[in-house]
């Protein structure tokens, strides 16, 4: 069966940082080997996205469709939506191939399906969460699926979708084959975040309450091999010259012990290569912090997300303001940068929590200030994702209503504190361009 595997545009501009898409890429080799045809477009490279994928369609001429929606909205504050995008990529293949069966996927289209699925009749059918076993075995029985995890279906006209599964077992991960989709043409094209994803591991054993991983990916963690994870960097770094890399991991230093065999591994195979991840506060010590520089660590990604202690508890975060000074101090004495994520304007929001939110930020910089290693700040209003405690403390409140659609951004940021953003920005920036120009603030 000819199969053509599509990334719908998943940044706002052509000027975003982008990424090598490796769910498509890792589907397309699982059905590869099954003997399918495959090709692969990604929306997100070129001028004329939608001029190349209606070439592809004309020429390969497949028999299924698969869209992957990885984003819903950019998020960082921003109002816009990325699903016109991806409708109209949908939209364009039905025009042009009206025979071809089209399925939807990703990490954003997970988070609506049905609606999704509603609002798009040229959809046949969804995949929520992970399609390791889904997508190949709803290949086989196109005509009349049988009833498969996170399948969503037509019946008539209502969408059902059945329950999703998270229990792909990652011991039997096969790394993306990147003769399917070069990941040369991505080299080059970001200044900040590094294109090229590893997954380590799926699962998030937390709790935060804006947070949808554990929904997407399940709680418990389920780990690659160490040795398969440097085997693909290596192959990444000797094959394609590939020196940066992202982990893609939820949190990338949980569990204990299997980023330190990873970052072990790396130094046995000597390995120059740099990357980063998101790291959590409270799993920083001495002693590993100084390992995962070693083994190219360039830059420590926190998001302890609350700026007080108040915050960290009606986030979930399960961390106290201690961890995170601990950890700031830890990154501080490296010569890594770090970069941290915080939100404001949270639940319960008060001038005493932002009397100890300016003192936060204010400690961090201290603690960066000797090295000038504090690569920025990012503060964020809640973006409300369905399903999460924040949505529902939101309804209580009234910040949202049952009118409220959040399919398209909606941040949790009432009044009075709805400029708090802005004043803490002022503040940030303010510090970082008098950190990194040596000058000392009045």
């Amino acid at each position: 069966m000819r199969v053509l595997m599509v990334q719908a545009p998943s940044v706002e501009t052509f000027t975003s940082e982008r990424v090598y898409p490796i769910g498509i890429v890792l589907l397309a080799g699982i059905l590869k080997k099954k003997g399918h045809q495959m090709e692969i477009v990604d929306l997100n490279l070129g001028q004329d996205p939608y001029g190349v994928l209606q070439e592809k369609l004309l020429d390969f001429r497949p028999e299924v469709v698969g869209f992957s929606l990885r984003n819903i909205d950019p998020l960082g504050n921003k109002n816009t939506s990325l699903l016109p995008q991806f409708v109209a990529a949908v939209r364009l293949t039905a025009c042009i191939l009206p025979e071809a069966r089209l399925v939807a996927g990703g990490t954003g289209f997970s988070l609506f399906p049905v609606r999704i699925m509603q609002e798009l009749p040229e959809l046949d059918y969804g995949i929520v969460g992970e399609g390791e076993h889904v997508f190949p075995t709803l290949l086989e029985s196109l005509d009349s699926p049988g009833p498969l995890p996170g399948l969503c279906i037509r019946q008539g006209e209502k969408v059902q979708l059945l329950p999703p599964a998270a229990d792909f077992d990652m011991a039997g991960y096969i790394a993306p084959d990147r003769t399917l989709w070069d990941v040369t043409p991505y080299l080059d094209l970001n200044s900040y975040a590094p294109s090229i994803g590893i997954e380590t591991k799926r699962g998030c054993p937390f709790n935060c309450s804006y947070c949808v991983y554990p929904q997407l990916q399940g709680r418990r963690l389920r780990c690659r091999n160490v040795a398969d994870v440097v085997d693909e960097v290596e192959f990444l770094h000797k094959e394609y010259g590939v020196e940066q890399f992202h982990f893609n991991d939820p949190v990338i230093n949980i569990p204990r012990g299997h980023l330190e065999g990873i970052c072990r591994e790396i130094l046995k195979r000597k390995l120059k290569i740099r990357w980063d991840g998101f790291f959590r506060e409270d799993h920083l010590d001495a002693e590993n912090i100084a390992l995962f520089e070693e083994a190219g660590c360039e830059c420590f990604s926190f998001s302890p997300d609350g700026l007080c202690q108040e915050a960290l508890d009606v986030l979930g975060k399960q961390e106290t303001e201690e961890d995170i000074l601990k950890a700031a101090r830890l990154a501080a004495s490296r010569d890594a940068l770090s970069v941290y994520h915080f939100m404001v304007n949270v639940p319960g929001e008060n001038e005493r929590t932002i009397e100890k939110s300016v003192q936060m930020l204010e400690r961090i910089y201290e603690l960066h200030a000797p090295k000038r290693n504090l690569g920025t700040i990012v503060l964020n209003n809640i973006r409300i994702m369905p399903g999460t405690r924040i949505e529902k403390i939101a309804r209580e409140e009234g910040v949202v209503t049952a009118d409220t659609d959040l399919l398209y951004p909606v941040y949790y940021n009432p009044k009075p504190y709805d400029t708090l953003r802005y004043r803490l920005e002022t503040l940030h920036f303010c510090k970082n361009v008098f950190m990194w120009k040596g000058v000392e603030d009045k």
